[in-house]
């Protein structure tokens, strides 16, 4: 690259030197040569008078100071730098841009003939100059003009003020958002839209309207997003005591989005994939993705939008604390256990993989080179665990104290992950000094627990090791504050009450230091010990358990998600042995208590279905890639192939009686009958393998009346490679071709075949109707499941997979930067593969990393993958 990007640090951070107080915005909206004129309010904050504001591909007009020309000013690279300027003046800029070829899907854009706007992190400087900052705070007034026939709906952030029409055809409408916001949090959307409206009655008695936005013929889908929308509303005001601001809140759903949504202040923009749903064209995780997102959007607009982050390395601050509370949202309204089991997945899966690779960073990262590249899972799940360890060591009460006191102290301000932890500290009274680490420091801690009974004494020994492995941002590493949640079982299967020196003490213990001894008294007979319960602290841990050990946990722990996690820990004792054997040319051999285990949990009827289907769910392949420093991907497909098909075969009549009881004849969304139908289809996954597999997918898919059964049984036929899975596809793309939204299902189990012409499928169906590289979506949906989720064909010896990539990223480095630096991932670890396969690798993050115009997020990743 001739102009190599520089890396920005936190510690670098200085106020700016001016502040903007109000801005009013003036859009004449048209695709190609949309202009803005930008009137700003501007102080200078210190002794330094050169103001540097930030521009991307913008055409500049004019610049005037004060209703004077300025001429004291030049464009370079990226800024527009004024200088000679009064302390405080009225700056009036005006720039054109064009939307209609802003593919990066930054700033002003094009979507299905709709404008529409994504600002965060550093998209406004693609509408106007302006100092694209999340510590600078003005009051916006919005006003947008533009043909009334072709765009009805002229939309922005806050309460509508005026409306009217021009003389030539067109029409104007102003927004007034009162709350000081960055101009990240801007939005702006005009089109033709079918609006589903309804309204929300504040606890203190406020009347605000609620409007959906959607493509037209798409109203019937909606009403989930704004039942979700109410319900989240409501919850906020019980458990956080939050209410909304505003008159009005909108949400409009898009098709081309780089991400899921944006909870831009009063008008959230959104991925359709989290608005549109209903039977025929959602599944059952759907509804409960829509339920959460809307859920995660919403809650933003306190912990967010009213306290922002300082600067974007505070990320964590704002989305961190809102995942926290969007999964505690999703877990008072359905399954808890689920919804932790689903959770804690994500982290040991792909989250550990993250900390594992060369983009390692804290959940509060030293520094970047392009900022988009942060939205990470360890800033957003990762730091919403952080959040969860505060929560634990704090309790409720003290938590929601924590919060009162944060929001007294930062509401209208741009905050920092430090003045967070400092509310939570001063309203508890708890020191979290040595907690604050977490956000620092990288990579996953380890705990090696070791528990000894004394028979003479009645005693029982922990003795607790962490440490967390170098990597490659931070050699050195401190020990952490974990809170280790532990419970100990009696062989009758009651709990022995924790007490150390005859007192009582609570089941969470604080582990601070590197190596900690608790011994627990009055231990009348050697216990199990159930450790890290609810996944107390986002670490691994190593403990010696016996398989009848985690049976017994399985059958006794009185902690549901214990229960699963035994379960979990003897599935991975005995694929890490197979894995082993394999290695050394062995057959596989599955051991007679997992087989007990699973029919155990299976025929159990005191348990709920959705739970079941958790238990029966085998880890997934980025956990288990994890858990070696060498992967052979080879040996771990075999392995896991194997267990699925020895389970089918050794429960196949329990399985089967299980999928006959629970069919449903109607569809709901509720929360029971999810679960039913989640068991459901994963028995149906297992009898695939089966003789009758082929008949009993065949079956489901034309007797299916809801998409949740649909896709269950093209996953099926598509993992077990049924006879029947390429009519079953070629039915749902006659069917569905004309929605690509409904599509991604399909492009999905296509690039995710285990079947050897994986890679000709996926070149083919980019030659579907359907199908766009215009498109996040689609491109997610076919190209990023064959990278990440069918590893076995994406990472073939031949390095097929990796030239087809290297193609891929070459054409979304010109179009969509944003959306190429997350396809990437998969080829960023390649120092884990064997010899063959990392020097295949290398060779293409080498060819990119010479390319003339690499974009900056590709060359942050690629860079640090080759210095790795």
């Amino acid at each position: 690259m001739a102009n190599v990007p520089q890396a920005k640090y936190r510690k670098d951070y200085q106020r700016p030197t001016h502040t903007i107080t109000d801005i009013n915005l003036t859009f004449h909206l048209d695709a190609s040569v949309t202009q803005v004129t930008a009137v700003s309010s501007v102080k200078q904050q210190g002794d330094d008078n050169t103001l540097v504001l930030d521009g991307d591909n913008l055409v500049l007009k004019s610049v005037t100071v004060n209703g004077a020309e300025w001429e004291h000013y030049q464009e370079s690279e990226g800024h527009l730098i004024l200088t000679k300027l009064p302390d405080v003046f009225e700056l009036s800029i005006v720039t054109t841009i064009d939307p209609l070829n802003n593919t990066a899907l930054e700033g002003l854009y094009i979507s299905d003939g709709a404008f529409c706007t994504q600002c965060e992190a550093e998209g406004f400087r693609r509408i106007t100059y302006y100092l694209d900052r999340p510590d600078v705070l003005a009051r916006f007034i919005t006003t947008i003009i533009a043909d009334k026939t072709r765009y009805p709906y002229l939309l922005s952030n806050g309460n509508m003020v005026e409306k009217g029409q021009t003389d030539d055809g067109k029409h104007w409408v102003t927004w007034k958002d009162p709350h000081p916001k960055p101009a990240y949090l801007f939005a702006l959307v005009a089109g033709d839209f079918d609006v589903l409206r309804d309204q929300f009655t504040t606890r203190s008695g406020r009347d605000v309207a609620l409007e959906i936005f959607v493509d037209k013929g798409n109203l019937e889908r909606s009403h989930h997003a704004m039942v979700s929308l109410k319900n989240a509303m409501k919850w906020d005001e019980e458990r956080f005591g939050l209410e909304y601001d505003l008159d009005i809140y909108m949400i409009v759903a898009v098709d081309f989005f780089n991400m899921g949504a944006m909870e831009n202040k009063g008008l959230n923009v959104f991925n359709s994939k989290y608005v549109l749903a209903n039977d025929q064209t959602a599944t059952d995780s759907d509804y409960l993705g829509i339920e959460s997102v809307i859920g995660h959007e919403y809650f933003h607009n306190w912990t967010g939008n009213r306290v922002t982050c300082r600067d974007w390395f505070q990320l964590s601050l704002k989305e961190g604390l809102t995942v926290f509370r969007d999964q505690e949202f999703s877990s008072d309204l359905g399954s808890r256990v689920v919804n932790r089991i689903h959770n804690v997945r994500i982290i040991r899966g792909p989250q550990f993989a993250e900390d594992a690779s060369p983009m390692s960073h804290p959940i509060r990262p030293e520094k970047v080179i392009e900022m988009n590249n942060f939205y990470t899972l360890t800033v957003y799940e990762k730091g919403s665990e952080v959040i969860r360890m505060i929560h634990t060591l704090l309790g409720e009460e003290n938590f929601q104290k924590g919060m009162r006191l944060y929001f007294e102290r930062h509401d209208g301000t741009a905050a920092t992950c430090e003045d967070f932890v400092s509310a939570m500290e001063d309203a508890s009274g708890v020191d979290l000094a040595h907690f604050r680490h977490w956000y620092s420091q990288s990579g996953t801690p380890v705990l090696d627990v070791e528990g000894t009974y004394n028979d003479v004494e009645k005693t029982y020994t922990l003795k607790v090791k962490q440490q967390t492995n170098p990597t490659v941002d931070q050699p050195e590493k401190c020990a952490l504050h974990i809170p280790l949640d532990v419970e100990l079982y009696a062989p009758d299967g009651t709990i022995i009450p924790l007490q150390c020196n005859g007192k009582k003490i609570a089941n969470v213990l604080n582990i601070k230091e590197s190596e900690q001894v608790f011994v627990f008294d009055n231990v009348e007979s050697k216990p199990v010990p159930s450790l890290l319960r609810e996944f107390s602290a986002p670490v691994r841990l190593n403990f010696s358990y016996t398989d009848d050990e985690l049976s017994f946990l399985i059958v006794n722990a009185t902690n549901d998600f214990a229960r699963w996690d035994a379960g979990q820990m003897l599935l991975a004792k005995h694929i890490r042995s197979n894995i082993s054997r394999v290695e050394k040319g062995q057959d596989v051999i599955w051991p007679e208590s997992i087989i007990t285990a699973f029919k155990g949990v299976l025929t159990n009827d005191s348990l709920e279905a959705a739970f079941i289907a958790e238990m029966l769910t085998l880890p997934g392949l980025s956990e288990v890639f994890g858990w070696y420093e060498q992967i052979d991907i080879d040996y771990i497909d075999t392995v896991l192939t194997s267990l699925k098909k020895t389970l089918a075969s050794e429960l196949k009549e329990a399985f089967a009686q299980c999928y006959q009881a629970l069919f449903l004849p109607e569809y709901t969304t509720d929360h029971g009958s999810i679960g039913k139908r989640a068991l459901k289809n994963v028995c149906l996954l297992y009898l695939a393998y089966t003789e009758d597999g082929d008949a009993l997918v065949n079956e489901q898919y034309r007797t299916s009346n809801n998409m949740t059964d649909t896709i269950a049984a093209m996953t099926a036929a598509n993992h077990a490679e049924l006879p029947c899975r390429e009519p079953l596809m070629e039915s749902y793309s006659e069917h569905w071709k004309h929605d690509g939204l409904v599509m991604d299902k399909w492009f999905i189990l296509q690039g995710s075949s285990p079947s050897e012409s994986a890679l000709s499928v996926v070149k083919q169906c980019m030659n579907h109707d359907a199908f766009s590289m215009k498109n996040p979506n689609r491109i997610r949906s076919l190209i990023g499941s064959f990278m990440n989720q069918n590893p076995s064909q994406f990472h073939k010896k031949d390095g097929s997979g990796y030239r087809f990539a290297l193609d891929i990223l070459k054409q979304l480095n010109v179009s969509n930067p944003q959306v190429a630096a997350r396809l990437i991932d998969p080829l960023l670890k390649f120092k884990h593969y064997d010899v063959a396969r990392q020097e295949l690798i290398r060779s293409v993050l080498e060819e990119l990393h010479t390319m003339q115009g690499l974009a900056k997020d590709l060359y942050e990743k690629v860079s640090k993958a080759l210095e790795s």
